[in-house]
């Protein structure tokens, strides 16, 4: 528990460190090394009283001056003759305005009132009449309408002078005029003085004659007055001070004052910051392992990313403004105290330090918590990839696989952004802008929104037709409609549909063909199997000759022998089948290898009646082959041969260069049986041409050469046309 409070008093330490350099890099400037009379406030209030010295008290301009200097243009006169229109739209307008008021005098039969009102009304128009005839006439009214704007000036400037000498009864200046050498002055300027400015030919005052705060009485008005021509600078010489006496008056006592106190409160922080600094790096260690081992961090853990560092930077923003509002806090305390109340400026002071702690250390503690989370560079890369703006980056760079597609996405947004736009704008706006926007609407927006909706239509007849392909229903092709992407869409869920039948059709072939095979393995291993356990009981009998028993012997060493040959071709077959097989490569002679191995079974050809034709080039063709097991696919095809060409046949054998650069070994021979089935089913396991099975063989060789040729890489296919029977290997030579 002590090592828990212990940490968080590092931790409060830490947050009055970092809160003591924000205030320092804020205000550091402006209390180091300065006085009062060197901060920005004192500098703005100097800048205030030398702008609104001179056209308020010492340079206050003479109405009859400013009026002597009014200029009136030639464009000021067409502007007041036409503000209201031509001449004919204002004799229209007055006589509107009067027509109905004079029809009521009518209608009352009050005689005086219509004629006094048609006297009003053909005065106006003749005044109207006078401003189109006559410049000087318009002249006239804009000099009475400026003259008065003058006198409005002059009055506030009045009652502005009274209001700047009461607020800076504390300066005291002697300033002597360049020009006419006159001289003015205020208060005593020989007294002690705590500030001073001296003005000096080279340095003058520049008191203007207009003030800046006054001057929105002519600019603020439909009778426009050039400010610029009445403000002409002139030039002072001479001292302002502020009497260390005067510094004793309210209004500056309490700027001087509050400056001080400010002075020695931020001197406070920065120093006691340097101490808590120090503290909280001896303690760092300890509020880490504190921080480590708080429990709510598995909760941030369990969120995204993306939205810890965003809830970081929120509370570390927070943070900041709270900083700010503490700040302020010191440096306006003693300015206002709450009209005095000391008690309550405390409280809600220490209120705001509070909330700066507590939000600091929220901050700091999520600050300590994300840095665990992303503390090696392999964290910090799962934890972006695994991030919501990842995911949304990698969501619009999917938009972009089809170009097509967001093309008319970022149309339709456009789209709708221009129309939504355009339509507040109609609103807004009168004219013929709102006829351009049903215009635009009728010949882009609509037939926009035409293809839009069809578009989404056809999605919805693909999903259907991909939903009923998830059932299962595959009878009925997906429309393709156009070229759009969505018709390519619609054509490669065809193709799926294709793919998904074939691959049913494929595994029911594969179905059978595995009941086929579990049926031929049991009948063949069952057939040797079931006759040697019936001859060696025979042989267990003692009434048998020895003639007898020889026979039987004889028949157990064949039906063995045969049982051996399945189990082994079985094995090996398996083994292929599974990879797991060792190829023993090297450059081979297909030409010399093959006339080796056929040559063998040149002898077997001749007994079985089969004339055998081989066609060999006189080039040797290379290949890299595993000599033996090359070997033994050659010797499979031509004992496939030997079990089921037909007596009295050709077999032909060939082995040549194809124009791809391959070497292609070809075995022809006609077929004893007839080969009813799917020739290529003939590669699987205990497949026979022969199918009533009187033949010797085990139904393996087919299917262990297909397996030697998988793993060299090659191909291997059989052509059967009627009773021919083919059979074409191909390698790549070298």
């Amino acid at each position: 528990m002590v090592k828990k409070w212990k940490s968080l008093l590092v931790l409060m330490c830490f947050i009055w460190t970092i809160f003591g350099i924000f205030t320092f890099w804020h205000l550091g400037y402006q209390y180091i090394g300065k006085s009062y009379f060197e901060s920005e406030n004192f500098q703005h209030e100097i800048d205030n009283f030398t702008a609104e010295l001179g056209p308020l008290v010492i340079n206050v301009p003479n109405a009859e001056d400013l009026k002597d200097s009014i200029e009136i243009t030639q464009t000021e006169i067409e502007d007041h003759r036409n503000y209201y229109g031509t001449l004919g739209q204002q004799i229209d307008n007055i006589k509107q305005q009067y027509a109905q008021r004079i029809q009521e005098a009518v209608d009352a039969s009050a005689t005086e009132l219509q004629t006094k009102l048609e006297t009003e009304r053909d005065n106006k128009i003749k005044d109207i009449t006078t401003n189109f005839e006559n410049d000087e006439h318009v002249r006239k009214k804009i000099l009475a309408e400026k003259q008065a704007l003058v006198d409005k000036y002059i009055k506030a400037v009045q009652g502005e002078a009274k209001n700047f000498g009461k607020m800076y009864d504390y300066w005291s200046y002697e300033l002597v005029n360049t020009e006419t050498g006159e001289i003015h002055s205020a208060g005593n300027v020989s007294e002690t003085s705590a500030y001073k400015i001296k003005y000096s030919e080279r340095n003058p005052l520049y008191a203007g004659n207009i003030s800046n705060n006054l001057s929105y009485i002519f600019n603020n008005t439909e009778t426009y007055v050039d400010v610029e021509s009445f403000d002409e600078t002139t030039e002072y010489t001479g001292v302002l001070t502020i009497s260390k006496k005067a510094v004793q008056s309210l209004g500056v006592l309490q700027d001087y004052n509050r400056f001080h106190r400010n002075q020695y409160t931020f001197f406070f922080v920065w120093l006691s910051s340097i101490v808590t600094a120090i503290f909280a790096w001896r303690g760092r260690k300890g509020v880490l392992q504190t921080v480590k081992g708080m429990k709510e961090k598995e909760i941030l853990t369990k969120i995204k990313f993306d939205y810890q560092v965003i809830l970081v930077l929120i509370t570390g923003f927070m943070y900041l403004i709270t900083c700010q509002v503490v700040l302020q806090s010191i440096e306006y305390t003693y300015a206002y105290n709450y009209q005095n109340n000391y008690v309550r400026s405390i409280l809600d002071f220490a209120f705001k330090l509070a909330v700066l702690f507590v939000i600091g250390s929220a901050f700091f503690v999520q600050l300590i918590w994300l840095y665990l989370r992303v503390d090696t560079l392999k964290k910090l890369e799962e934890n972006v990839k695994s991030s919501y703006l990842w995911s949304l980056g990698d969501s619009m760079t999917d938009l972009f696989i089809n170009r097509s597609i967001a093309l008319h996405s970022f149309v339709m947004i456009a789209a709708a952004f221009f129309g939504g736009g355009s339509l507040v704008a109609s609103m807004l706006r009168g004219g013929g802008f709102p006829v351009l926007v049903l215009g635009m609407c009728m010949f882009i927006g609509i037939p926009a929104l035409i293809v839009f909706l069809s578009r989404m239509g056809y999605l919805n007849r693909i999903m259907k037709d991909t939903k009923d392909m998830a059932e299962g229903r595959l009878n009925r092709d997906v429309k393709v409609k156009g070229k759009s992407p969505l018709a390519g869409h619609a054509e490669n869920l065809n193709h799926l549909r294709e793919g998904v039948r074939t691959s049913m059709h494929e595994q029911a072939k594969s179905e059978r063909l595995k009941t086929e095979l579990i049926t031929n393995v049991s009948h063949d291993l069952r057939t040797p199997l079931t006759s040697i356990i019936t001859y060696t009981d025979l042989l267990k009998k003692p009434t048998i000759t020895d003639e007898e028993r020889q026979q039987y012997i004889q028949i157990l060493d064949k039906k063995s022998e045969r049982l051996k040959v399945l189990i082994e071709d079985l094995f090996e077959v398996s083994k292929m089948a599974s990879g797991n097989i060792e190829l023993h490569r090297s450059r081979v002679d297909l030409t010399q290898l093959i006339q080796q191995a056929v040559g063998e079974h040149k002898e077997d050809l001749t007994q079985s009646h089969l004339d055998l034709r081989m066609t060999m080039p006189h080039d040797p063709i290379y290949a890299y082959v595993d000599g033996q097991k090359w070997w033994r696919l050659i010797d499979n095809l031509i004992v496939n041969v030997l079990k089921y060409a037909l007596e009295g046949t050709r077999v032909y054998v060939t082995l040549k260069r194809t124009a791809d650069g391959d070497a292609e070994f070809t075995v022809k021979n006609v077929a004893k049986y007839e080969i009813s089935e799917n020739a290529e089913e003939l590669f699987e396991r205990f497949k026979r041409a022969d199918a009533s099975r009187h033949t010797e063989g085990s139904g393996l060789g087919l299917a262990i050469a297909q397996s030697i040729v998988d793993l060299h890489g090659a191909r291997m296919s059989i052509d059967v046309d009627g009773d021919l029977f083919k059979v074409i290997v191909r390698i790549p030579a070298v």
